[in-house]
């Protein structure tokens, strides 16, 4: 059916809702936030008249959508742009998939997230260290920490590195990249600049390796790029994720932090938190703790942040030396 009139994504929205009618559309706000809610309002508050020619067009692109959604959880893009063709025609399909991978912006290498991470690893492990990198950035973090611990050492860190340095890719490199594994699965790309990479995304993906291939690329990215290591490092645990240490850890990192830095940490800190803390002290001292905190009054966030991440650089130390265990990654965490 052809579209007479060019519409923008928030107006076919609008036209959706409205034809879908009250009930419905009240349904789809319960999922939305309220700035998507006050936009989509707007949007709709300002169209006067819907024809029924428009109507059912958009209905028809939504009900597509929707199909092809569903084809692409069951088996992948590429599985997604096979049933369409055979339904409605390659440059139907191809338009489909266009309108699906804008609005729900999905990304590059989609099949590679659904594919056993030993696979990946087999297609990538002889390509350039920053196609590897770019291929990484997109997977899982626990997928990626695996493909990464099982390269060769001397590649690690220079992977690790090229992740967390990586900015935007264009469409071109992406495709260039995926046309390298399109011989054994499916891919497609989107259109647009996606962004790739950075320190948080190798911070995930050392968080998916175990703690042998952790330390190896950080001590050579600690003598290529000290400020990179240290940035990492800085942000590899924070402070609420003391609620994954056993209790003799947690305990043994009470003694050896200043109560003063405790008390500031915890004065913000989530219920879950205080709870195990406190679990791991003498009544008497968690009793203690409690009145001091209700008389500190406001903090400045400063302070609190400052006090985090000095308790954090106490147990990553402790960490360090063996003295406690921060159990995530691979088998190297295991206590016998």
């Amino acid at each position: 059916m052809a579209r007479k009139t060019k519409l923008t994504g928030k107006q076919k929205a609008a036209i959706l809702l409205i034809s879908l009618g009250p009930d419905v559309s009240a349904q789809v706000y319960k999922h939305l936030s309220e700035e998507e809610i006050e936009k989509l309002s707007l949007e709709i508050s300002s169209v006067k008249k819907v024809d029924s020619e428009m109507k059912d067009d958009i209905l028809e692109q939504f009900h597509q959508i929707a199909l092809a959604q569903d084809y692409l959880s069951q088996g992948g893009i590429g599985y997604a742009k096979t049933v369409l063709e055979k339904a409605f025609g390659k440059q139907e399909a191809s338009d489909i998939i266009n309108r699906l991978t804008s609005s729900l912006q999905v990304r590059p290498f989609d099949f590679a997230r659904k594919a056993d991470p030993q696979q990946v690893l087999n297609f990538i492990q002889g390509e350039h260290p920053q196609t590897i990198a770019l291929v990484l950035s997109y997977l899982d973090p626990e997928q990626a920490g695996q493909i990464l611990s099982a390269l060769p050492q001397e590649m690690q860190a220079d992977i690790a590195k090229r992740i967390a340095i990586m900015d935007s890719t264009s469409p071109e490199i992406i495709s260039q990249v995926e046309q390298v594994l399109e011989r054994n699965i499916s891919s497609s790309l989107t259109e647009d600049y996606t962004q790739t990479g950075g320190i948080q995304a190798v911070v995930e993906v050392l968080n998916g390796v175990d703690r042998s291939t952790e330390r190896t690329i950080l001590d050579a990215l600690e003598i290529q790029d000290p400020e990179l290591a240290d940035e990492i490092k800085k942000r590899m645990f924070v402070f609420e994720d003391i609620v994954i240490l056993d209790n003799r850890a947690i305990q043994r990192v009470i003694r050896e932090v200043e109560n003063e830095d405790l008390r500031l940490s915890l004065k913000v800190s989530s219920d879950e938190v205080k709870d195990i803390v406190f679990k791991n002290m003498s009544q008497r001292m968690a009793e203690t703790f409690k009145e001091e905190m209700e008389f500190m009054g406001p903090v400045r966030l400063r302070d609190v942040e400052e006090a985090q991440t000095r308790i954090v650089s106490v147990i990553r130390r402790l960490e360090e030396i063996g003295e406690i265990v921060i159990a995530r990654g691979g088998g190297d965490d295991i206590i016998v």
